[in-house]
């Protein structure tokens, strides 16, 4: 059988994950939405570790903005292209690693802990676990954390109504409706309150979950869909700020858990 890293890898190396934030109107909302979040707890001089950190997208430009940036990332092309993209710049250091096991790193050494991809491909309850666990131990005191989730009602409205609808209850759910997770599913869906719960017995006090690309996937689908740059720009700024209410939490694709350790 395939390991975690060998399935996730596979998918990796065969997509452009280095263009997803550009080449999409949801992508673009997803990056403008996480950067206005990265920014209220981050600034220049701020020591940043992003956890899953993909090519490199925003720990390149939190670096290029001046913080001290850590990244890790379990998938060897990805991190490839991260080291490429990140060429010249003295204040990013990159790591190959995993979430589960980030024992290079001392206890509360970052001011800021993101963990934007681990999360869509963690199965294992004492994987996840130790993800969250070790995220929050690398974290100062009083220091921030975020994890990207995804919504497991987004993934069905985006992917399963294109003839496929039964096959996505199967792959997502079970037959009396609880939410499935297994490694094989390649990215893994949440119910807002399951992952919120995630972290109740945890040495943190919650600040937020936020949603960062609404609708958008699955209506960019159709053919008429039609966004000029003055338009998206407006609807950033909307979205932006109804991006807290907990009603239009399980229709967007990816949010950010947010919260601060004890």
């Amino acid at each position: 059988m395939s390991t975690r890293k060998e399935i996730v890898g596979a998918f990796y190396d065969s997509y452009d994950e280095d263009g997803r934030l550009g080449r999409t109107r949801h992508g673009q909302l997803e990056y403008y939405v996480t950067m206005n979040y990265i920014h209220r707890y981050a600034a220049e001089g701020s020591k940043i570790l992003e956890v899953g950190a993909g090519t490199g997208r925003y720990s390149v430009a939190l670096a290029k903005e001046g913080m001290d940036v850590t990244a890790v990332e379990l998938v060897e092309s990805n991190l490839a292209t991260l080291r490429e993209n990140s060429k010249g710049i003295t204040n990013i250091t990159s790591y190959g690693g995993d979430a589960s096991d980030l024992s290079r790193f001392a206890d509360d050494t970052f001011d800021v802990t993101l963990s934007f991809g681990p999360m869509y491909h963690l199965y294992d309850a004492d994987e996840i676990n130790r993800a969250i666990d070790e995220a929050i131990r690398v974290t100062k005191r009083g220091g921030v954390m975020m994890f990207a989730f995804i919504s497991v009602f987004a993934i069905m409205y985006a992917n399963y109504f294109y003839g496929n609808f039964t096959a996505g209850l199967k792959e997502n759910f079970t037959d009396d409706n609880k939410i499935r997770h297994f490694k094989e599913q390649l990215f893994t869906g949440y119910d807002v309150t399951e992952f919120e719960e995630l972290f109740l017995e945890k040495p943190v006090d919650r600040i937020t979950t936020a949603g960062v690309d609404g609708i958008l996937e699955p209506i960019e689908k159709r053919p008429d869909f039609s966004l000029t740059d003055d338009d998206f720009n407006a609807l950033a700024e909307w979205y932006l700020a109804f991006s807290e209410k907990r009603e239009l939490l399980g229709n967007t694709n990816h949010l950010l858990y947010i919260c601060r350790k004890r």
